[in-house]
């Protein structure tokens, strides 16, 4: 029971297989094909942006800014396609490197500034938002390009092209984290900075490459989003950072570093946007979604925090029940051979 407990993608597949089911049972909507096709759509932008910040929290890290970059990058994409002129196939190789260079600043900050991750990103948070409203006078910017929403609506073999941008992304993801050196690296620096130190790994190198990479996926996300509502917006990302972290911290990612899976943060947002959905079709207020969202990131942080805890004790429950199965089994066969 310990081993199983302890498993990387049990919980979270438990958790948003229990979750399925309990909205399933409260609206006969939620199967509807329609609907799931619309939360395949959702998931989408949350789980992208996750991979990011996965990625800095198993680096011991943490990024409040990725939602008001995803602000950002839009209107600056939205400025690029609408006034400059600039052509789509241009526009969104841009609008990534734009995302990757925002990331390499906060990483460098953080990792060379020696700035808790904390301080920078909730910097960048307020910041971000800020300089995306002074893009035309703080109003968003709408019917950018016709061939931007089948980045986000179109279909390959009948297939949503969000679903292989999943799979793509996050095979890399799980690569890297696997079977690469990076990767590695990665882990060490968050379980241990000062072992990792003397192993000879550059923490602060591998500290700001974790942004590099957050920032590379946040300019994934905006680009959906753009594609998605085909506009641009100051307002766009609200609350996606704590989604991303929330999808993280249900898929198991330990916010001390050192520990976690990635595929797993695919199960944790799959999770965050059923519960959001199960809301929606219960015509439940937003505040009520927010309270739901900080609870789940309480519970799950709780859960990670007492994990050496709740693993020992089940252990010890599981482990006593089979001691007093044997020791009746026992019994039984001495009575048993005395009878013979």
């Amino acid at each position: 029971m310990k081993r199983v407990f302890d498993a990387q993608l049990i919980g979270p597949f438990a958790a948003m297989v229990i979750v399925a089911l309990v909205v399933a049972l409260t609206t006969d909507r939620f199967l509807n094909p329609g609907n799931l096709s619309n939360l395949s759509l959702q998931v989408s932008i949350v789980a992208l942006i996750a991979i990011g910040s996965t990625i800095v929290i198993f680096a011991a890290g943490i990024d409040l800014s990725s939602g008001s970059m995803v602000a950002l990058l839009t209107m600056i994409l939205a400025q690029m396609l609408k006034f400059m002129g600039i052509p789509l196939a241009v526009a969104l190789p841009l609008t990534l490197v734009l995302g990757a260079l925002f990331g390499l600043a906060l990483g460098m900050i953080t990792a060379y500034g020696r700035i808790p991750a904390f301080i920078t990103t909730l910097a960048a948070l307020i910041a971000f938002r800020g300089l995306a409203l002074t893009f035309n006078n703080g109003s968003p910017i709408f019917s950018l390009d016709p061939a931007l929403e089948p980045v986000f609506y179109g279909k390959l073999m009948g297939i949503p092209l969000p679903f292989f941008y999943l799979v793509i992304f996050y095979a890399l993801a799980a690569f890297m984290m696997n079977f690469t050196k990076l990767g590695r690296e990665i882990y060490a620096v968050g379980g241990n900075p000062s072992a990792a130190v003397l192993t000879g790994i550059n923490v602060r190198k591998v500290q700001a490459m974790t942004f590099v990479i957050a920032g590379f996926m946040t300019a994934v996300g905006a680009v959906l989003m753009s594609a998605r509502l085909n506009s641009g917006s100051p307002n766009y990302g609200q609350t996606l950072e704590l989604q991303a972290i929330a999808a993280a911290v249900v898929g198991g990612a330990s916010l001390a570093g050192g520990r976690g899976n990635i595929l797993a943060t695919l199960m944790g947002a799959m999770t965050i946007v059923i519960v959001q959905n199960g809301l929606n079709l219960n015509a439940a207020p937003s505040s009520v979604q927010n309270i739901v969202l900080g609870m789940i990131i309480l519970m799950a942080v709780g859960i990670d925090m007492w994990r050496t805890e709740i693993s020992a004790t089940m252990s010890k429950v599981f482990g006593r029940s089979k001691n007093t199965t044997g020791k009746s089994t026992a019994g039984s066969e001495s009575v048993a051979s005395k009878g013979h």
